[in-house]
């Protein structure tokens, strides 16, 4: 091509460039790009040898590829050079446009930095234009700027050397190798453009792939998990509807998948269970709360709630794990229930009576409906909240209330006491004020049972008198075995005049004949009447009492006091 003269140049020559950019323009990846640039600047352009120097992430510029010689190729391919070398030679020599030419008069200079060289041995020139075996010929590759033009950032280097015509490019030669570097440059720059578009795509692929394995796997530990799950929607007007479940809470619940769907976790909880759901819904995390079956009866379960986040959006869903647990709650409840209750009569034992007494003596209210103050112990067995309303969980019906001072209206939101105000008056007066009445009963007659019939029979004897106190109060009243032939009943909201009735109707009761393996034995019992209020000791409630029990005792003339 250098044998062609301004401003004819041969068709076949503009065919023949054509050509080599048409081959770089569709190479098929980056690699095979540049080492078409490299063959078309020897095909296409008449140079002997043609190097690629491509710009590395760090700066540094690395032979990509090369083209003319195959023992140079070998030698230096992969070889790098720094960038402060290319730029010290890019800033040397003769400008020719974007072109840089450095004759062997200043290349000198040169031979000795870490650029990767290649000499090709030749004669001293004979004439002013030859080329000189040491002279070197740079063309810059530039990102295409603005409006197209070659001033973008450098991608690369073009090193040509040795034309075959033997002597330096004229000016047709100087534009075409400036005109093929700008495609050269556009070519690579698509290339790696290409290159990471295709790396992307299998990374996004793979990414797909592992997001499709990981979504089965989680339908399948989802769908097949022993223990019930479920997703639910978490925020908005439709916070904790249920929007997926598995077979597990399915069978639990007994409910299809299609009614679970119909839901929120708030319409399936227990009512006193509400305000666990809530927080727990809200924050995530653990509790243990009832829920309840299609046939109308509630089950005790383990709730484990996990926030699904979106980056964007927040909080989305919740992934709920639902796990029964009505069988440790039943050896909870039997637990709780002996620790708490008489082993004979069954009824609550002295512990549990001072803990309900205690409960009604100046505590700190709550707020309403609040049901924290029941610790973990409550369950199984009757326990008070600190506004005096009693619970008493029941097998399959959940808490029930079995006593309490009545409606939390007016409830303020300050630290105050809930008091407990004996009726006034003393004697046959009542002045109409009510109390919680702590009735002290003593069985009259019950050793000489003992002592003629045996243990087995005094202890039946005690658990008929049990059953019919219970019997006699009302419901949410408390009847205690104190211990031996003591019982203690806790009625709450009675005046005086109440009170003595009570204990009348409870002696006529205790004196009915008791039969025992074909006998019938008959034990009295003696009454005190006490009155709990704030500023007492639950001990100090049941001595006064008990003193009062003596006192009636002693009234009695001996042998009255067990017919009654």
């Amino acid at each position: 091509m250098e044998t062609e003269s301004e401003p004819y140049v041969r068709l076949a020559s503009l065919r023949q460039l054509h050509q080599v950019m048409a081959d770089m323009n569709t190479a098929r990846s980056l690699a095979d790009t540049l080492q078409t640039v490299a063959d078309g600047v020897v095909n296409g352009l008449g140079y002997e040898l043609a190097c690629v120097n491509l710009v590395r992430p760090d700066g540094d510029l690395v032979v990509a590829a090369f083209a003319g010689n195959p023992a140079a190729e070998a030698l230096i391919t992969g070889r790098v050079g720094s960038r402060d070398s290319w730029e010290r030679r890019l800033g040397m020599g003769e400008h020719w446009g974007d072109l840089v030419f450095i004759p062997h008069t200043e290349g000198w200079i040169l031979d000795d930095d870490d650029v990767p060289q290649w000499y090709t041995d030749g004669p001293a020139p004979r004439f002013e234009d030859e080329w000189h075996p040491s002279d070197r010929l740079f063309a810059p590759l530039f990102t295409p700027g603005v409006n197209g033009g070659a001033c973008g950032e450098l991608i690369g280097v073009l090193s040509v050397d040795r034309p075959r015509n033997g002597r330096r490019p004229g000016a047709w030669g100087r534009e075409a190798l400036q005109m093929y570097a700008f495609q050269a440059a556009i070519a690579i720059s698509n290339a790696r453009l290409r290159a990471n578009m295709q790396r992307a795509l299998v990374r996004l692929e793979r990414e797909q792939q592992a997001l499709r394995a990981s979504e089965e796997s989680f339908r399948q530990a989802f769908e097949y998990a022993p223990s019930g799950m479920a997703i639910a929607e978490m925020g908005g007007d439709q916070h904790g509807r249920i929007l997926r479940t598995n077979d597990a809470l399915c069978r639990l619940l007994g409910r299809p998948a299609s009614a679970m769907r119909r839901y929120a976790f708030s319409d399936l909880v227990h009512p006193e269970d509400i305000g666990t759901l809530l927080r727990t819904s809200a924050e995530g995390g653990r509790a243990e709360l009832r829920l309840g079956r299609r046939d109308g009866t509630y089950v005790w379960v383990s709730l484990r709630n996990s926030v699904v986040a979106d980056a964007a959006d927040g909080p989305r869903f919740l992934l709920t794990h639902v796990e029964e647990i009505e069988e440790r709650k039943r050896r909870e409840l039997q637990l709780a229930h002996r620790a708490s209750h008489d082993s004979l009569t069954g009824l609550p034992n002295s512990a549990e009576l001072r803990s309900r007494l205690s409960s009604r003596l100046c505590q700190r209210a709550t707020t309403p409906g609040a049901l924290e103050t029941l610790d973990a112990a409550a369950y199984g067995h009757q326990a008070y909240d600190a506004n005096g309303h009693g619970f008493d969980y029941r097998p399959g019906g959940g808490l029930e209330v079995i006593g309490g001072s009545g409606a939390l209206d007016g409830f303020d939101g300050f630290d105050h006491h809930v008091h407990t105000v004996a009726p006034e008056g003393e004697g046959e007066r009542d002045d109409g004020s009510k109390g919680l009445a702590v009735l002290f009963c003593d069985l009259d007659g019950f050793k000489s049972i003992n002592d003629r019939f045996g243990h087995n029979s005094g202890d039946a004897v005690l658990i008929e008198v049990a059953r019919r106190l219970s019997r006699g109060v009302r419901d949410g009243d408390t009847v205690a075995r104190l211990g031996g032939d003591e019982f203690v009943v806790l009625a709450d909201g009675l005046g005086r005049a109440d009170a003595q009735d009570l204990a009348v109707r409870l002696r006529n009761e205790i004196i009915q004949p008791i039969r025992v393996d074909g006998r019938a034995m008959r034990v009295g019992a003696s009454f005190g009447i006490g009155w709990a209020h704030c500023g007492m000791t639950a001990d100090e409630v049941l001595k006064s009492a008990d003193e009062r029990m003596y006192v009636e005792k002693r009234s009695r003339p001996k042998q009255h006091r067990r017919a009654g």
